[in-house]
C-alpha cells in the first residue's frame, strides 16, 4: 500500500486531499499543528517551521509503513496590508510557512522518495502569477514555490521522482478568517480595505476545496504529470492571458480589480 504525507490536512484543501487519497487506497498522514485522526487518516502533530518535528514523524511514518510515495506540501497561511507598513518578521515569517515549510519538508522527504520514485506536489495560488496588491508577501512566496518546484522537477526527472505545482485560484476554505490583517497604513492607502474586502468578497464565493483535491489527485494519479495544474476555466483563462499579454498591461489591470 502507498503513503502519502499531506501538510496542513487538518482542514480545507488538504483535508480533502487527504480523503481523497484515503478513498484511492494511500496510508495518508496529515502533518498539522492542529487536527485529528480522521478515520484511517492518521494525524501527526508537525509544525513545517520546526525541523526536529518534521524530522521525528517522517521516522514515525517509515517506521509504521516502511515507505513514502507522495509529499503534497499544502500547509501555509496569509497576511495582508500595505509594503511600507509590514513588520520584517511578519514577512518573514509568510516566507518561512509557505516556502521555506515546502522546502523543509521535500529536503526530509527525497531520501524516501527516491526509493519509490515518489512523487512531490506542491499547493501554490494564481497569485503566484499575478501579485495581489496588499497581499504582496503571500503572492511572492508562492512564487518562490512555483521557482522551487519547477527547478525541482529538473533535478529530480533523471531519478524518477516527479513533481507538479497546483495553482487554485480564489477557495472557500478557513483560510479566509485565518488570514492575519495588518490595519497600519490604511490612512495612507485608501484604497486598502476595500482591496481586502473585495478579495476576500471572491474567497468566499471560489472554488471548493474539493475542486481543488481532484485537481491534485489528477497530477498524483496522471503516468505522465504536467508541471504547473491552473484550477478553474477562469483562472486558466487569466494565466493564458497573462502568457500573451504585455506585463505592465497585466499589471494594471490586476490593479484595477483591487481598488
Amino acid at each position: 500500500m502507498k503513503t502519502a504525507i499531506v501538510t496542513g490536512a487538518s482542514s480545507g484543501i488538504g483535508k480533502e486531499t487527504a480523503r481523497l487519497l484515503d478513498q484511492k487506497g494511500y496510508t495518508v498522514y496529515d502533518f498539522s499543528r492542529s487536527g485529528e485522526n480522521d478515520g484511517q487518516i492518521h494525524h501527526i502533530s508537525v509544525d513545517v517551521v520546526d525541523e526536529a518535528s518534521l524530522q521525528r514523524a517522517l521516522l514515525q511514518v517509515i517506521e509504521e509503513t516502511g515507505r513514502l510515495d507522495l509529499l503534497v506540501c499544502n500547509a501555509g497561511f496569509g497576511i495582508s496590508g500595505p509594503v511600507e507598513f509590514t513588520e520584517l518578521t511578519e514577512a518573514k515569517e509568510q516566507f518561512d510557512v509557505n516556502f521555506f515549510g515546502a522546502f523543509r519538508c521535500v529536503k526530509a522527504s527525497l531520501v524516501y522518495l527516491r526509493e519509490t520514485k515518489g512523487r512531490v506536489v506542491f499547493v501554490s495560488s494564481v497569485a503566484a502569477v499575478f501579485s495581489i496588491p496588499f497581499q504582496s508577501f503571500y503572492s511572492a512566496s508562492k512564487a518562490a514555490v512555483n521557482s522551487l518546484a519547477s527547478s525541482l522537477a529538473n533535478e529530480l526527472q533523471p531519478i524518477g521522482v516527479r513533481v507538479s505545482c497546483v495553482m487554485p485560484g480564489d477557495v472557500r476554505t478557513g483560510f479566509t478568517n485565518s488570514r492575519r490583517k495588518g490595519t497600519n497604513g490604511a490612512d495612507v492607502y485608501e484604497t486598502m480595505h476595500r482591496a481586502v474586502e473585495k478579495m476576500e468578497e471572491d474567497e468566499q464565493k471560489g472554488l471548493s476545496p474539493t475542486t481543488v483535491a481532484c485537481v491534485i489527485l489528477k497530477a498524483v494519479s496522471a503516468k505522465r504529470p504536467t508541471l504547473f495544474y491552473v484550477v478553474g476555466v477562469k483562472y486558466r483563462l487569466f494565466v493564458f492571458l497573462g502568457r500573451i499579454l504585455p506585463f505592465s498591461l497585466q499589471n494594471r489591470l490586476v490593479g484595477k480589480l483591487y481598488r
